[in-house]
């Protein structure tokens, strides 16, 4: 509700200037006809003065009424502000109230602006609701009050009830409340929706009072055995004539007034003809032709009563159907065009009980206003339906958007449109943010389980990566093994063939005399270690064991320098493998070199040795 231009006026109320001020706007003493529960003014006469802006000038009566309640109204402030526990100003203000100015006429306003009054001149009825109550108060009194409420920006008012004394003063506190606010808007809302399309009736006529056929002669029969005097044929030719004349076809208050006035004629005629004939018949005996004619009046006039009477009755029930059909006719049609805004939203059913609102009214006039009435109460509760379901369906565009997932958690939208507000609202973010929740959840354990798989996988293939790795050690060991067991053999071979070949030659140096037998058995003893020691070297390479020992470190532990090919060719000691082309040795291979070189040089002393002694 959107509520603005709240503006206090300084006029002074019941003035001119007062008087021409509510002229532009909707005051609290006309929302109770607006609404429909006015007890002096009916929602059709506030129709037409709105459309015409002609009012009824007040009477003796109620200008009597309005002196006594502001002579009751000044001498009761005082009490009031007793009650209240401040004084108490008369205000006019007006607001702007989604787009319509209303205005109200404050008894009595407190300093703060947070307390009104509204009181009314003494009568025992009024005091004893007051005495309950606000609950009990009439709603022609509290819909002002609402008014009042609403435009002061107050929120409580205090209603009394007194003639000004002490004596004679009931109150109660009347508090402020949103949905009799909304109600109240929305009551005026459709007050000026059907002020909009106005069309004033036809000068209502005064009430109209039945009239009955054309008035008889006086029937005069005498008889003294015969008629002696009798004005029968002029009687039965206007009697049969007025019977014959009565309107049957009833549509106006006018038309049924005259009904009615007609059945009670008609009984009257009988009466009366049968009074007659009882004249007659105490003066003579039967005379055919007056009985006959007496007979046939009556007859007439009988069957006319019944006949119309029946009429009456049906159709004063048509007309009363007939209206209510058509104001229902109209809500459906208004429930239907709102229908159609909102597809595929629908309204739930409005109620309308318009057959009970014109029970036990007479007169056209009145029941046409109870049904229009009624109809405008019916529209005002399907407008707020629609806007609900309008608040709450952009509500729900605003918070799914274009996100067609959040949009399928309300396959039942068509029923929560229908909630309140805020019930809609908690639904639209406890779905949503369970849903959003569900994703999370749903995202996490996703990132989870890929984790897990690509973790998995890793782990595979660092599990084959691995086993590639061992298998492809397994077969370079492999391959080194062969390798080394081949260098071995060829080794073996080598040594045994050089060791064979020096042996060979010792026995006969021996024999030439080069070298003596002592020398010559230990230089074949040395050459034996030579050529075990070899073959001790390559199975030791052949084993597991890191080749870490370059042949830079080697020359470094020696203290001089050696070649590859020397290591190979004259100690038998190749490398145990290589990297980026460098040869590489195990420790144990080192060990043997020392003892190999240390039986070579030996083995070398001795064999040149003797030379130099020579």
């Amino acid at each position: 509700m959107n509520i603005t231009d709240r503006t206090t006026h300084d006029v002074q109320q019941g003035t001119g200037d007062w008087l021409r001020l509510r002229e532009g706007f909707d005051t609290a003493s006309e929302a109770p006809a607006a609404q429909g529960v006015s007890r002096y003014v009916t929602r059709a006469e506030l129709l037409r003065r709105k459309h015409t802006g002609v009012s009824p000038e007040p009477d003796a009566a109620t200008l009597g009424r309005f002196s006594a309640g502001h002579a009751a109204e000044a001498k009761a402030r005082p009490l009031a502000e007793g009650i209240v526990g401040g004084e108490l100003y008369p205000v006019t203000m007006t607001a702007v109230v989604d787009g319509m100015a209303l205005l109200a006429s404050l008894d009595g306003l407190d300093l703060m602006g947070d307390i009104c009054w509204e009181t009314k001149l003494w009568n025992e009825e009024l005091a004893a609701a007051v005495r309950q109550g606000a609950h009990a108060l009439p709603e022609h009194y509290t819909v002002q009050m609402d008014q009042e409420l609403l435009v002061s920006g107050a929120s409580r008012c205090l209603f009394t009830c007194t003639d000004g004394t002490p004596e004679r003063l009931v109150s109660c506190w009347y508090e402020a409340d949103p949905a009799k606010f909304a109600a109240l808007v929305a009551g005026w809302r459709q007050f000026h929706a059907d002020l909009a399309v106005y069309v004033p009736p036809a000068a209502a006529a005064a009430a109209p009072v039945g009239k009955a056929p054309d008035t008889l002669p006086a029937l005069r029969i005498e008889v003294q055995g015969m008629v002696t005097a009798s004005n029968l044929a002029e009687f039965k030719q206007t009697a049969l004539a007025a019977i014959r004349s009565v309107n049957r076809d009833l549509k106006t208050d006018a038309d049924f007034a005259d009904a009615d006035k007609a059945v009670k004629w008609c009984a009257d005629v009988e009466a009366r003809l049968k009074a007659a004939k009882e004249h007659a018949l105490s003066q003579t005996a039967s005379i055919d032709e007056l009985f006959k004619a007496l007979d046939d009046i009556a007859a007439e006039s009988k069957a006319v009563r019944l006949d119309l009477d029946k009429l009456v009755k049906r159709r004063k029930d048509e007309v009363r159907e007939q209206a209510v059909t058509v104001a229902a006719a109209e809500l459906a049609r208004h429930v239907r065009a709102l229908n159609a805004e909102l597809a595929p939203m629908a309204l739930r059913p409005v109620p309308a009980d318009f057959a009970a609102s014109i029970k036990g009214l007479r007169s056209i006039a009145s029941m046409q206003d109870a049904l229009d009435t009624t109809l405008a109460g019916a529209k005002i509760l399907a407008d707020g339906q629609a806007r609900g379901i309008r608040a709450n369906v952009a509500a729900f565009k605003a918070a799914t958007g274009d996100d067609r997932a959040l949009q399928a958690l309300f396959a039942d939208l068509g029923q929560l449109v229908h909630k309140a507000a805020d019930d809609f609202a908690a639904v639209l973010d406890q779905r949503i943010t369970k849903h959003r929740a569900d994703e999370a959840s749903r995202e996490a354990a996703r990132q989870a389980a890929e984790a897990q798989r690509a973790a998995e996988a890793e782990r595979r293939a660092a599990a084959e990566a691995e086993a590639r790795l061992r298998a492809e050690q397994e077969t370079q060991a492999r391959r080194e093994r062969e390798a080394a067991e081949a260098d071995r053999l060829r080794i073996e071979r080598e040594s045994q063939a050089q060791a064979a070949d020096i042996l060979q030659k010792l026995p006969e140096a021996v024999k030439a005399g080069a070298i003596e037998p002592d020398r010559a058995e230990r230089i074949g003893g040395l050459v034996a270690s030579l050529a075990a020691g070899s073959v001790i070297t390559t199975a030791k390479a052949a084993a597991n064991e890191p080749a870490t020992l370059k042949l830079g470190t080697i020359c470094d532990r020696l203290g001089f320098t050696v070649s590859a090919a020397f290591l190979a060719d004259t100690l038998h000691i190749r490398p145990a493998r290589t990297d980026d082309r460098a040869a590489l040795f195990t420790e144990s291979q080192f060990q043997t070199l020392c003892r190999q070189l240390a039986s070579h040089v030996s083995a070398m002393g001795e064999l040149y040795g003797q030379d130099k002694a020579a």
